[in-house]
């Protein structure tokens, strides 16, 4: 069971978010789970993707120091282990860790370490580290440090960059000084690309993340609007991250049936499923595999492939 598309804070357990705020002082906006769990996870009414980024704001809060960062990676390396994932590749913005005094250097180096603690604990999986630039404005010092920090740790646990956030109020173009330095390291590439509606966040996105290196995109599935990128991606053998429940909160499909992964599988892209945000996103792996074969009709030998497909894409062999 293979996971190449996971937030480490769109998948912080509701209880340690609450054991988090009492040990650092911070007032939470409810202390009752219930309540609390209704404020991290999308709502069915959310209606763009930028609206979903905002429930991310409460646990890059309560992400601000290396004992919380340390223990959240651990829990979800230990979640993952308990669903029967045997590898997977954590992704995060380390400079979001960074406001209350701590270097994006300290905030990787304690995610590693609460990976590696998951994984001494839990032998039977694997994980890596994937460090997210991130899309906004006047943001390029800090992408470009942590581009400097995933030079300096990658190996067995940071695996590879990414680029995430709004896409279409932050094109991918805007970042082409970042990918510059990702390609002078030789450092490998995914980006989220082709994951909202728009002139700026469709097939010509992908084609700029493809561009600056990626081989694989996170979501990628603006794709089925152009026959021409399909084959492109076909051609160069991209691997597409495909989180259906994350696209259907976001709006960028009407309802689950009508999600096109079926359709760039059939054609024969590379496509692989994911949670996205275990916790934002109401889901898991197992949750995902049963929406691929109640609502979009595929066959287990095709959701076999489908993870073959991921283990050949997975940034640690």
């Amino acid at each position: 069971m293979i996971e190449l598309h996971l937030h480490l804070d769109g998948s912080l357990r509701v209880e340690t978010a609450l054991d988090l705020a009492k040990i650092q002082n911070i007032t939470l906006p409810t202390e009752d789970l219930k309540e609390l769990r209704n404020l991290m996870e999308v709502p069915e009414d959310c209606p763009t993707l930028h609206e979903c980024l905002k429930r991310f704001d409460l646990p890059i809060m309560l992400l601000q120091t290396e004992m919380a960062i340390e223990r959240v990676s651990f829990e979800l390396v230990e979640d993952l282990h308990k669903l029967g994932v045997t590898y997977a590749e954590i992704r995060f913005a380390p400079q979001f860790s960074t406001a209350e005094g701590l270097t994006q250097d300290q905030v990787v180096a304690a995610a590693m370490k609460g990976v590696k603690r998951g994984m001494e604990k839990y032998p039977a999986i694997r994980c890596g580290l994937i460090l997210c630039c991130m899309r906004g404005a006047d943001i390029e010092e800090k992408n470009l440090e942590t581009v400097e920090v995933a030079k300096k740790y990658m190996g067995e646990i940071v695996c590879a960059v990414d680029l995430a956030g709004a896409e279409s109020l932050f094109p991918t173009k805007m970042f082409e000084p970042v990918f510059a330095k990702v390609k002078e390291y030789g450092l490998p590439v995914t980006i989220h690309a082709g994951e909202a509606i728009g002139e700026v966040s469709g097939p010509e996105s992908m084609r700029k993340a493809l561009e600056y290196g990626a081989k694989r995109i996170g979501h990628g599935v603006m794709a089925i609007e152009d026959e021409t990128l399909i084959q492109e991606l076909i051609e160069k053998d991209i691997t597409l991250e495909v989180c259906v429940t994350s696209n259907y909160h976001t709006k960028l499909v009407p309802s689950l049936k009508e999600h096109p992964i079926k359709q760039l599988f059939d054609a024969g892209v590379k496509v692989t499923f994911n949670s996205d945000n275990m916790t934002v996103s109401n889901t898991n792996i197992h949750k995902e595999i049963e929406i691929l074969k109640t609502q979009l009709g595929f066959t287990d030998e095709e959701i076999r492939t489908m993870q073959k497909y991921a283990r050949e894409a997975a940034f640690i062999k």
